[in-house]
């Protein structure tokens, strides 16, 4: 660890693309300050849909080649980032993407039938142990996942939420599989997050615009179950000097992320304020410094 950065964060995603929409632009920035990056995710994504005419054919009930197909995605997503070191758990293939079906509330919800090494199947402390190891290799001052919702409702994000938050107790426990390595205790933990104001002014503006199926169709004014309410929110990073990185990166994610889709169906000056600027709620540790918005600016303040 003597050569390894000062400050080091670790990333627990679900899938392949999700890291980039949620904290892109934090990764970039903070890997452009020479902080240490780590991702860990969780599946290939597998069970993704497809949105690339003539990539059909990797589809899980076809080719079922979708997941080494998202493995270079995600390699270049994070080649765009600067992002050296990402990980599969347990290695590439170890888990299998769950798959999802809508609720009619809209949120996601386990799908009817899941393969036998789904993600969502997976012992928790097996799947645990994994992350241990992981941990306390990295020695991470701070993590990121989702919330006990998994933000919006998927059961991979569900257990990717449950695995991390065992592991980094577990990696604390001075007792505990010392054959994993030293012990080591996560001084911040935060869930990422989508304001709820946020998300409601950036529908409003699609729809402004013409785009009424935006996010599904989304109501503005409706239910929004994967926004957190402003006054949780605890941290904001303002990565705006990054978004082009995040947006690029996003287009290397291109069988789950349409150039011609919602993401990017905003104005550049709106652009920048949305995507530029990703939001948390911390769910270990003490906050530090904070600014006029009541919200820390770095997730590494106080440490």
């Amino acid at each position: 660890m003597s050569d390894a950065p000062a400050q080091r964060l670790l990333l627990v995603h679900a899938h392949p693309d999700d890291e980039t929409i949620g904290q892109g632009a934090t990764m970039a920035k903070y890997a452009a300050d020479g902080r240490g990056v780590t991702l860990v995710t969780c599946t290939a994504g597998e069970m993704g849909e497809i949105l690339v005419p003539g990539l059909e054919h990797l589809a899980a009930d076809r080719d079922d080649a979708l997941g080494e197909h998202r493995r270079g995605e995600l390699d270049e997503a994070m080649r765009i980032l600067g992002v050296t070191d990402h990980r599969f758990l347990g290695g590439f293939g170890h888990y299998r993407d769950s798959g999802m079906k809508w609720h009619p509330q809209g949120y996601a919800i386990p799908a009817d039938d899941t393969h036998d090494n789904a993600f969502w199947n997976a012992d928790l402390t097996a799947a645990a142990d994994l992350l241990v190891e992981v941990v306390r290799e990295v020695r991470p001052q701070v993590l990121v996942t989702y919330d006990q919702f998994g933000n919006y409702g998927h059961p991979d994000h569900i257990q990717a939420h449950r695995v991390a938050m065992y592991a980094a107790l577990l990696a604390a426990v001075p007792s505990y599989r010392l054959d994993l390595g030293e012990p080591w205790e996560i001084s911040k933990i935060y869930w990422s997050a989508m304001p709820e104001t946020r998300m409601r002014e950036r529908l409003r503006a699609l729809r402004a615009a013409g785009n009424t199926e935006a996010f599904g169709g989304l109501d503005p004014e409706g239910p929004l179950p994967m926004t957190t309410p402003d006054h949780l929110l605890s941290a904001a990073v303002d990565a705006a000097d990054h978004v082009e990185q995040k947006m690029d990166a996003m287009r290397a994610h291109r069988t789950q992320i349409a150039v011609d889709g919602p993401f990017f169906a905003l104005s550049n000056n709106l652009q920048d304020r949305v995507w530029g600027k990703e939001f948390f709620r911390i769910a270990k540790g003490e906050r530090g410094d904070l600014g006029p918005d009541g919200l820390e600016s770095d997730l590494f303040a106080g440490l």
